[in-house]
């Protein structure tokens, strides 16, 4: 690569940052870590009537939380600011008034209703080269008129004017190279008056020039403006420094056809945002992936392998190595299947190769919300370490290991019917007796105690350690027995036998 490369994430503050989003940020930020380059993060404002507060603040938490590092930005700063479009009115007015001076834009004057009437008498109307002789701009009004308008406060628009019948040839680094004729396309709005502030397709032709940007790295939805945007680059001179485009695929639905939306995520039960959104207008609280007890490290792994393979069958791979291996040579044309189940096998993967203290320390928040106290993170990290494997979200250790956090209040029916005789109370009572004459409650030593206490006995094994699981955890399932019982203390132990002793009822 000729030039240095500069890669720009450029959200709108219009809500919460969705999935697809998130992948496109992720893969700008992949390809630019690859090749030595600048991550910018630029903020879309433009549209004053679709802000909304708040999310501004979400865009950069959610980054931060998966570990996508910006370096410009509204918070890091950096030469090229100010990096929030609403403040950059002057540079954009300045070029909107070069492209009208060069004859290469006008002045538009129609109503929202003549709009509406030019629509209803032409089939399929666009504002064109075929349509736009017979609409109130400055290509049909005489200037004293137009600049009577503009004195008297009379609201406008300029438009782009698009030469009809050219090949318009866009090179994308996925896609390779794509014609599209001009005559298809309308003559864009390119800056408002209302509210002083250009649309999307000027704001970003200038930044991305004057940032010096070095790939457009976006979704496919965008691919139709992208022609467009290569007239603007013409239409000022920039052709010599236009950015490579790459239009990334669309994350479809997991079931049906179609982009993935919110209401799937609603269905099936799974986010499409990567934190959790309070709505301030409705109220309504949309799920995260943080939330709801994924990893920031396994919803990177897995958004990068949506439209984009290694080159092998590999699948768990750290930041670093996504960085190492990525190149948009394998990346897919088509759209990729939102499959949120592998979502949650990434999880499962990576909380089984999390430490156990720093599982620990993500678990003590669950903890404290159920109001769970004094347990220090040693004995949370033994625990949570005893039942990672059968957890596939951080919130799941609770319900895989509670009962080392509290004792059980009820008993399972079906174990109490299938585990729990009229000889077992008395059984249980010669078993505390022989927990409290053991010094040494390390698994293997108690596990040795207990047994050859059973076999002297002629106790049938099974009947009596799941008898024993079942008081202490509630439940025929858990870790190694032993293993639970080395963790909690003694008398804890003891005290959960004596209470299922007073509880439960035999089965008749």
């Amino acid at each position: 690569m000729n030039k240095k490369v500069r890669v720009r994430f450029a959200p709108s503050p219009t809500g919460p940052l969705h999935i697809g989003g998130v992948r496109t940020a992720l893969f700008n930020y992949l390809f630019a870590r690859k090749h030595g380059g600048d991550m910018i993060l630029r903020i879309e404002d433009t549209d004053s009537r679709r802000f909304v507060p708040g999310a501004e603040d979400y865009i950069n938490e959610s980054l931060r939380w998966l570990g996508i590092g910006i370096d410009e930005g509204v918070r890091e700063g950096g030469p090229y600011g100010p990096y929030k479009q609403s403040e950059r009115r002057d540079i954009y007015r300045k070029y909107a008034r070069q492209l009208l001076d060069e004859g290469k834009a006008y002045i538009a004057f129609d109503t929202p209703e003549e709009l509406e009437a030019a629509r209803e008498k032409f089939p399929n109307f666009q504002y064109d080269a075929s349509t736009r002789g017979s609409m109130r701009n400055s290509l049909t009004m005489p200037p004293e008129e137009v600049e009577k308008l503009i004195a008297d406060g009379t609201q406008y628009v300029v438009r782009f004017k698009i030469e009809p019948d050219r090949e318009v040839k866009v090179n994308d680094l996925i896609r390779g190279e794509v014609v599209i004729n001009s005559s298809i396309l309308d003559d864009k709005v390119l800056y408002k008056s209302a509210d002083d502030l250009p649309t999307y397709h000027l704001a970003n032709i200038v930044d991305d020039h004057l940032m010096e940007v070095s790939h457009v790295i976006r979704g496919e939805e965008w691919l139709p403006s992208a022609p467009l945007h290569v007239l603007l680059y013409e239409a000022f001179g920039w052709t010599d420094t236009m950015p490579q485009f790459v239009h990334l695929p669309l994350l479809l639905k997991p079931v049906g056809n179609g982009k993935l939306s919110k209401r799937d995520g609603d269905k099936l039960g799974f986010p499409v945002f990567p934190l959790e959104w309070h709505d301030p207008q409705s109220g309504e609280v949309s799920s995260g992936y943080r939330e709801k007890g994924y990893l920031p490290e396994a919803v990177v792994n897995f958004l990068a392998l949506l439209g984009w393979n290694p080159g092998d069958d590999s699948e768990l791979m750290s930041m670093d190595e996504l960085i190492e291996r990525f190149s948009f040579d394998h990346c897919a044309k088509s759209g990729a299947k939102f499959d949120y189940k592998k979502g949650i096998w990434f999880n499962h993967e990576y909380l089984m190769r999390m430490d156990d203290h720093d599982l620990a320390l993500l678990f003590m928040p669950v903890l404290a919300e159920r109001g769970v106290t004094g347990f220090d993170e040693d004995y949370v990290a033994r625990a949570v370490g005893m039942v990672k494997g059968r957890a596939d979200l951080v919130g799941d250790l609770w319900d895989q290991g509670s009962f080392f956090f509290e004792a059980p209040t009820e008993f399972a029916p079906k174990d109490v019917k299938k585990r729990w005789s009229a000889d077992t109370p008395r059984i249980m009572e010669e078993l505390i007796g022989v927990l409290e004459g053991i010094d040494d409650m390390t698994s293997a030593n108690a596990e040795k105690i207990v047994l050859d206490w059973i076999a002297s006995k002629g106790y049938h094994l099974g009947n009596v350690m799941n008898a024993f699981r079942l008081a202490v955890v509630g439940a025929c399932r858990g870790p190694h027995m032993f293993d639970i019982t080395e963790l909690m203390p003694k008398e804890e132990v003891i005290a959960r036998i004596r209470r299922a002793i007073d509880k439960i009822e035999p089965a008749s």
